[in-house]
């Protein structure tokens, strides 16, 4: 299974998806033009993980900005995380936020009250 690597752009996060390591990554601002066209090819790529994942599956999140079309898609990506924990695999998500972030601590937590899934908040020094 090939794994995924896309560049960040002023709009785009840095994407990494590797399925060797069981290493998700999405870092930077989430605000593209079309949120689902952007995020599909995660949550496609993540059915296809689910039926082989390795032992591990770490998923970390380091947005410093994302709009309100980018949060229904990332709960997507989680839901799909969500699946591959419900069937005994290993999964944590790591929540990353800058200390003065209410705001991205906050998204963290109602992600965080949706899902029943291990969830880290993780507060970034600056």
């Amino acid at each position: 299974m090939e794994s995924i690597k896309i560049e960040r752009t002023r709009k785009t996060p840095d994407v990494v998806f590797n399925a060797e390591t069981g290493k998700i990554q999405i870092e930077g601002k989430s605000i593209p033009e079309n949120s689902i066209e952007f995020y599909k090819p995660l949550v496609d790529w993540l059915d296809e993980y689910s039926n082989n994942p390795v032992e591990n599956t770490e998923v970390n999140i380091k947005l410093e900005y994302f709009n309100t079309s980018s949060s229904k898609c990332i709960l997507d990506v989680f839901k799909k995380l969500e699946n591959i924990y419900k069937e005994d695999n290993n999964v944590i998500i790591n929540w990353y936020y800058e200390e003065d972030d209410e705001d991205m601590l906050e998204a963290g937590e109602d992600y965080q009250s949706i899902l029943k899934i291990p969830f880290k908040m993780i507060e970034m020094e600056e």
